[in-house]
């Protein structure tokens, strides 16, 4: 049974947490996270520099709060993961240094984890699901169908070709005038609308395969605004719960559908999702209904480990250590790092690698 410290900085949410156990049979002994979204209000998403200097003033206070939490000392630990890449530079930056810094007092083994790989082996954590297994990560920064064979063993099947759906989130509820984050504000605001007063497109879904594009999507629902608002003379309540329905309900058909070309050509017992979007509970039923129709075993985790936490980190370092796997302190901070190296890269490269 190994005892882990997971750190995670790679973006807005300073987060560290312990994980006990062994590989497909662990548990969460504490998981603590400082968010930055009222830092950030103000600029209307996450600003890199002020991210980073959030993360160096939290990062010790939330790995003691995670010790105390789960009555662990230092001493007590079999090893540090930490997030590595990809993200935020700044962010995933200070995390590695910081547990470089534990691990050369400490003598523990230093463990450095994809941060995507925390995302695809969550339902490893909450459920114990075995491999293989279909994964959709869906957050602010990724959207990728990934066939998870073991623990540093990925194919993606499938991806976008332009946007993330959470950034995506994120930009039509600023067209909207709602609150970042984008994700819970639009769900919030969509429960009061009429998805079907404003039809949108639904890119891609005429093409074969399981890649997606939501760059378009975000076009026409600006058009669909800027409408209502020459028609009304300003953007009212009813225009932006119509706006912000239709646009979930067009999100959620995109995901459904690939998702379910993707079971059909990589059929497996179970399928997963993970990331932030996967918190959308409208995107969770369609998911659900995806995976009934095909037999198919559905698994998401707990809300709070759909977004970006220490648990995940944690227990992706686990997995690397039980199979003997760590890193030395010439462990570096990676803003582009893609779990499947093997595929061409979707969003192109440029002189720090592939971007997703």
């Amino acid at each position: 049974m190994l005892t882990i410290l997971g750190i995670e900085s790679s973006c807005d949410d300073t987060a560290a947490a312990v994980v006990q156990g062994t590989p497909g049979q662990a548990r969460v002994l504490s998981s603590e996270v400082f968010t930055q979204t009222a830092i950030h209000a103000d600029f209307g998403g996450v600003v890199p520099e002020i991210a980073a200097r959030a993360h160096v003033e939290k990062l010790d206070v939330v790995i003691a709060q995670a010790l105390s939490r789960a009555g662990v000392a230092l001493a007590e630990l079999d090893g540090i993961a930490v997030t590595a890449g990809p993200g935020l530079i700044g962010g995933v930056l200070s995390g590695v240094m910081c547990a470089k810094g534990l691990s050369a007092a400490t003598g523990l083994p230093l463990v450095g984890v994809n941060h995507l790989a925390g995302h695809a082996l969550t339902p490893r954590l909450t459920d114990g699901i075995g491999f293989p297994y279909l994964m959709l990560l869906v957050s602010g920064g990724h959207c990728q169908f990934l066939l998870v064979r073991g623990h540093a063993d990925y194919t993606r099947v499938g991806g976008t070709i332009d946007d993330a759906p959470g950034e995506a989130f994120d930009k039509i509820a600023r067209l909207l005038g709602l609150p970042q984050p984008g994700g819970p504000a639009i769900e919030l605001c969509a429960a009061q609308g009429d998805a079907s007063a404003v039809p949108l497109p639904r890119p891609l879904l005429d093409r074969a395969g399981c890649d997606m594009s939501f760059s378009g999507l975000k076009t026409a629902v600006l058009r669909a605004r800027n409408a209502a608002v020459a028609a009304h003379g300003g953007l009212r309540a009813v225009d932006q719960a119509n706006l912000a329905t239709a646009f979930q309900l067009a999100i959620s058909d995109i995901l459904a559908e690939k998702s379910r070309r993707a079971l059909a050509a990589h059929p497996v017992t179970a399928f997963a999702v993970a990331g932030g979007v996967a918190a959308n509970g409208q995107i969770r039923q369609a998911l659900q209904a995806v995976c009934t129709t095909l037999d198919t075993e559905f698994m998401a985790p707990p809300l709070a480990l759909c977004t970006d936490n220490g648990a995940m980190i944690a227990y992706a370092g686990l997995e690397r250590l039980a199979h003997g796997e760590y890193d030395d302190l010439t462990l570096s901070a990676r803003p582009r790092w893609p779990l499947d190296a093997t595929s061409p890269a979707m969003l192109g490269s440029g002189k720090k690698g592939a971007k997703a």
